[in-house]
């Protein structure tokens, strides 16, 4: 099981939440009210599908095989960040928050 409040303590994160694969909310915490938590919850398992055919399609047409299986993804914007690792996601402050720190911190994916 996740410690989501342990993701929390990182700097620059302020919400956290877990997903299932069809994208539904399975936890959460942080400053987001539950609609908010849901409807990330959707966006998160939706890029973690795009994702995987991404990397399905860089291995087939690169040769490489260093692509999959896809086990998470980050999406920054100016001022906020997403990092999602497996079914569970981390939103951040880009400029104060370490991606690296981020990334190590959360569970490693199925």
């Amino acid at each position: 099981m996740t410690d989501l409040n342990a993701l929390l303590k990182l700097k620059g994160v302020f919400a956290a939440g877990t997903f299932s694969d069809d994208g539904k909310l399975t936890g959460y915490a942080g400053d987001l009210t539950e609609d908010a938590a849901a409807m990330a919850a959707a966006m998160c398992a939706a890029n973690m599908h795009m994702a995987r055919m991404q990397t399905d399609g860089f291995t087939a047409m690169s040769g490489e095989s260093g692509w999959t299986p896809a086990t998470g993804f980050s999406l920054a914007g100016p001022k906020f960040a997403v990092c999602v690792m497996g079914n569970t996601g981390v939103f951040a402050r880009v400029g104060e928050a370490s991606f690296n720190q981020i990334f190590k911190a959360m569970p490693a994916a199925k």
